[in-house]
């Protein structure tokens, strides 16, 4: 088996549909294989696999145990040398999985690529990052980013062509590919993060083996992408919930990393 595609569904029958559909119709012409793990989210998903994709794995979890760990599930069910983590939001437009797959196989030290993600208008959305600081949320999500320019410009790595394959520290989850043996080595994504920072956390526990993470501009996908934890307004954004998840994972991550950053 060359490639297992794994696809987390929450709430997400109909963009999760419509994503097996888009890569059914990719006619990949090597041995492939796609788990959807449903995060116990009661929408009806595992009727539309039965009726319409019964070929494929379908993993029902117990309880919402949320992205990495949802993740994980697929993971440890999975039988390719390579694994590709994929949004049910993304669009993957031809030759993109290729592409991917061709990097990867070819490049012994790379063991996690990540393409390049497009907003639904095909203009460039950011997914490559450098290692965070603590107070980046700060610069980011207020009017101090006026004042710290120069280090926002580097954890978003400006300075390096969108259109150039390269090194990140981290790429975002949305879309990875893996090496399976070196996902394995690092046991997954650290499931004590129950949203976001788990995709930073997993970049960082690769660098550790000696193996690389890039970025490949010659694979593009298309990622309907809506920050569920963030606004305009950081006052208004400690209202929601998903902004307090977000904060709990940031801290989680600087306490596990406090020494490597």
């Amino acid at each position: 088996m060359k490639l297992s595609i794994i696809i987390l569904n929450y709430k997400t029958k109909n963009l999760t549909k419509q994503c097996l559909k888009n890569i059914v119709n990719l006619n990949l012409a090597f041995k492939y294989e796609i788990i959807v793990v449903d995060n116990n989210s009661n929408d009806g998903i595992e009727k539309i696999m039965r009726e319409h994709f019964p070929i494929f794995k379908f993993i029902q979890t117990k309880k919402n145990k949320g992205m990495g760990a949802g993740n994980n599930v697929g993971i440890s069910a999975s039988q390719g040398e390579y694994v590709l983590i994929l949004n049910p939001d993304v669009v993957v437009l031809e030759n993109s999985i290729e592409n991917l797959l061709e990097f990867i196989e070819n490049n012994p030290k790379i063991a996690c690529v990540a393409p390049k993600l497009l907003y639904p208008n095909k203009t460039y959305q950011q997914s490559r990052y450098c290692f965070p600081e603590f107070f980046m949320p700060a610069l980011i999500r207020t009017q101090l980013n006026k004042f710290g320019e120069k280090k926002l410009d580097k954890y978003f790595m400006n300075d390096i062509s969108t259109d150039q394959a390269h090194k990140v520290d981290w790429a975002r989850g949305s879309v990875l590919m893996f090496r399976k043996n070196v996902l394995d080595q690092v046991k997954g994504f650290d499931e004590r993060y129950f949203m976001y920072l788990e995709d930073t956390d997993l970049c960082r526990k690769i660098w550790q083996t000696k193996n690389e993470v890039w970025y490949v501009p010659s694979a593009k996908m298309i990622h309907y992408y809506f920050r569920e934890s963030g606004g305009s307004v950081w006052v208004k954004d400690l209202f929601k919930k998903m902004a307090w998840v977000h904060i709990g994972s940031w801290l989680k991550y600087f306490i596990k990393w406090r020494r490597m950053v």
